[in-house]
């Protein structure tokens, strides 16, 4: 079977920035995502209780070059102000041409 190899952008965040971050990822390319609810502790800690706010997992699968939009737009505008970390990995798709 044929793959294609693309980049599966990873962007665990708070949640209330889940209708900003699919904006964003949209008007940057990506055709599509899966959100999950995601749990954890990092360099803040763990988040104590629920009126702190949940974390989402965003993930979209990108061509490179949406990928580096992406990156970039979190360093830019997310990474200084808010609980967002993100993650880039090559990923082999079957019917690469629904991603890009």
């Amino acid at each position: 079977m044929k793959t294609v190899t693309l980049r599966r952008v990873t962007i665990i965040a708070e949640a209330l920035l889940e209708d900003r971050l699919l904006r964003d990822v949209r008007r940057l390319g990506s055709r599509g995502y899966t959100i999950t609810d995601a749990r954890g502790e990092g360099s803040r800690g763990v988040r104590a209780s629920e009126w702190e706010g949940r974390n989402i997992k965003l993930e979209t699968i990108v061509s490179p070059e949406v990928a580096d939009r992406v990156l970039e737009l979190l360093a830019t505008n997310y990474f200084e102000h808010y609980a967002v970390i993100a993650y880039v990995e090559a990923v082999e798709v079957v019917r690469g041409e629904k991603y890009v």
